[in-house]
């Protein structure tokens, strides 16, 4: 019976680019319409036969990995602290699509200090990351989940905070924040799911790989 094709699930956006040199090193090469960006295909095959790479929003690919639709991928450390999915391992850091998932508030609001409320609204893409660190505060946090856009909020009546990404908060100026309280950093992570890990090698062979790839990026 032919072997069943492994997929590889990478994100669209701001990893992508410094992942794909990683990959490449990894021995996961896609094919040349994977860089055309006129292309909108979202499955593409790779240099290895039993491999193919699919392309999706960052959210995606932890739901495609976790519940096995694709084996492997790559996804920042945020979205794979968001969901918690029990079958999702991430066994390698990267070392790639560095950035902080922080908290801001308007320039001059005066609401830098999180505990002089014990309730808040709090506009963001991660409100489960978001609730936790707030219930860590001793505050109730009321989570505005918004997918983009999320520094209009205070400036639109939404919410006084934002949870956010920020590389280097060039963004957040531009629209009147300050960054007030960094949550976590965050990092490219190789994730597999652990039940393809257990019971096909091609998996812990591409593990192997990009963990000794990154062992040399080390050294």
């Amino acid at each position: 019976m032919p072997t069943q094709q492994l997929t590889f699930a990478v994100p669209k956006g701001r990893i992508l680019d410094e992942a794909l040199p990683v990959m490449a090193r990894a021995g996961v090469v896609p094919e040349s319409a994977f860089h055309d960006k006129a292309n909108r295909s979202l499955s593409f095959a790779t240099e290895r036969g039993d491999l193919r790479i699919i392309r999706v929003r960052a959210f995606d690919v932890a739901t495609f990995v976790a519940f096995g639709a694709a084996q492997a991928g790559i996804v920042g450390s945020d979205v794979i602290e968001e969901f918690d999915y029990s079958e999702l391992y991430a066994p390698v850091d990267l070392d790639i699509g560095h950035c902080r998932l922080s908290v801001a508030v308007p320039e001059g609001d005066g609401a830098d200090d999180p505990g002089n409320a014990s309730h808040m609204r709090v506009a963001t893409k991660y409100p489960n990351i978001t609730s936790r660190w707030f219930e860590q505060q001793g505050i109730q946090a009321e989570c505005v989940k918004l997918n983009g856009a999320m520094e209009l909020a205070p400036s639109l009546g939404l919410s006084r905070r934002i949870v956010d990404l920020v590389s280097t908060g060039r963004t957040l100026q531009q629209n009147g924040l300050v960054e007030t309280e960094t949550i976590m950093p965050v990092s490219a992570r190789l994730i597999v799911n652990r039940a393809a890990l257990k019971t096909d090698a091609r998996v812990a062979e591409l593990v192997e790989r990009f963990r000794a790839m990154s062992n040399e990026e080390a050294a």
